[in-house]
């Protein structure tokens, strides 16, 4: 198509120019007193040879065929006389008189040049030749024009070929699952098809010297678009890479780096996360494709822990055994493999013990399995008589005991005053929420995002999984 439109531009600008013919000859007319330039004759030196007939002939000879061979010379006359060359008639410039001199200089036999030649600025010999080539443009554009349309009728056949590939829907679904690999190989088919009709046409014109040019300027100017738009380059490639790949699904809870949050979506340029929070998190695609992935949703069963401090006088095996049976009884904790508990670490006032347990995530929700787990075997401890103390701390006091009695006979009414403000009756209680329903809120929230995508998601739940 491009060679086809240059094409034309040359064809309409040689028929401007053959248009304004009439116009520069009334010009010529106008300008026809031609100013005229006359040299002197230059010497080259005494001849080392015998000057005759037939060397005269002989440098006649060679200087008409070497001005013949210039096209701007041939318009110059050669008289040679013992070796004395004189030279006439009009040139279109003082480099071609100067050309034309030299050349005779250069000439073996010769003893003197004499410059008589005319340099003219007659507007209608200088525009002349112009014309001419002009008109040999056009000529050649004419026998060119069948050739031509016959390029422009290929062109137009890729072109259409080239979309068919694009709508051909059902033939990139066979070949590809992933749908940005569907769509980039259907559109790379596409220009590979034209660009192939583009081929063909320049080399029906003969015009190869003109696609390796193009093809040359195109690999310069992919080069210095790609250092460009090197990032942009980069998070397309990991949008593709991570689209056919799929290391998370919608709505699985993941880490990215020292991110967290539910997968709402993944777009060609980035992945979006939902925090807990309710908070968009945009994450450019080469970074999460780079980044350390924690997928917690992908494998069904996950384990939960949470420690427990007990008293250090209290039976640490039948505080173990009571939360273990606990465990056992939460709905959503599976009996295999079943809870179990261990001692951490002795605190500072108490012992910690440390409950783990197991869920399927597809079944039951991890964060309220979680929270109801701790809270069942805190009551659980507590309903048994087990100590679960806070910490303390133990104060020595060396001086200002007088100082610290007199400050405690100071705030005594104080704390009597304050105490005897405090209101007899419990706050009304407020609505409880638990963690389920916090968590369903997440997912209502994500569920609209992702309708409201508009098909923008990379994400299927059909494609091959890591």
């Amino acid at each position: 198509m491009c060679a086809a439109l240059v094409l034309v531009f040359v064809a309409l600008s040689a028929a401007v120019a053959s248009a304004q013919v009439p116009l520069l000859d009334a010009v010529a007319d106008a300008a026809d007193d031609a100013e005229v330039r006359s040299a002197d004759a230059r010497p080259v030196g005494a001849a080392s040879t015998v000057i005759d007939d037939d060397t005269d002939d002989a440098i006649r000879s060679s200087l008409r065929r070497r001005y013949d061979q210039l096209g701007g010379l041939k318009t110059v006359a050669v008289e040679v006389d013992a070796g004395i060359v004189m030279l006439r008639g009009p040139v279109l410039g003082d480099d071609l008189a100067g050309q034309a001199v030299a050349l005779a200089e250069a000439t073996e036999g010769v003893v003197l040049v004499i410059d008589r030649i005319e340099v003219v600025i007659n507007v209608r010999q200088r525009l002349a030749p112009t014309l001419a080539e002009a008109a040999r443009r056009l000529q050649t554009v004419l026998s060119y024009l069948p050739l031509l349309l016959l390029a422009l009728v290929l062109l137009g056949v890729f072109a259409w070929l080239s979309r068919a590939v694009r709508r051909w829907d059902s033939l990139f679904r066979r070949l590809f699952r992933n749908a940005l690999a569907r769509d980039l190989a259907r559109q790379t088919a596409s220009v590979l098809v034209l660009l192939a009709g583009i081929l063909v046409a320049l080399e029906l014109l003969d015009a190869t010297a003109l696609v390796g040019a193009v093809l040359g300027t195109a690999g310069i100017i992919g080069l210095a678009v790609g250092f460009a738009f090197r990032d942009l380059v980069e998070n397309y490639i990991a949008s593709v890479l991570l689209s056919v790949r799929q290391p998370f699904a919608a709505s699985d809870f993941v880490a990215i780096d020292d991110h967290e949050g539910k997968v709402v979506r993944l777009t060609s340029r980035a992945t979006i996360l939902m925090t807990f929070d309710g908070n968009h998190l945009r994450i450019p695609n080469s970074q999460v494709f780079k980044g350390v992935v924690l997928n917690y949703s992908r494998n069904p069963l996950r384990r939960f822990g949470f420690t427990v401090g007990v008293g250090v006088g209290e039976d640490l095996r039948a505080a173990q055994q009571l939360g273990v049976d606990v465990l056992h009884a939460t709905e959503g904790v599976l009996d295999e493999p079943g809870p179990l508990a261990f001692v951490e670490s002795l605190g500072d006032s108490s012992v910690v013990v440390r409950f783990f347990a197991w869920i399927d995530q597809t079944e039951a929700s991890f964060v309220h399995v979680r929270s109801e787990s701790i809270l069942r075997v805190k009551q659980a401890l507590e309903a048994a008589g087990m100590d679960l103390p806070e910490p303390i701390y133990r104060l020595h006091l060396t001086r200002g005991a007088e100082l610290l009695a007199a400050s405690d006979e100071t705030d005594a009414p104080a704390t009597a005053r304050s105490t005897s403000t405090m209101p007899d009756a419990d706050p009304a209680p407020t609505a409880y929420v638990s963690a389920q329903e916090a968590e369903d809120a997440i997912e209502r929230q994500i569920a609209a995002e992702r309708a409201r995508a508009d098909g923008d998601d990379l994400l299927q739940q059909d494609a091959p999984q890591e």
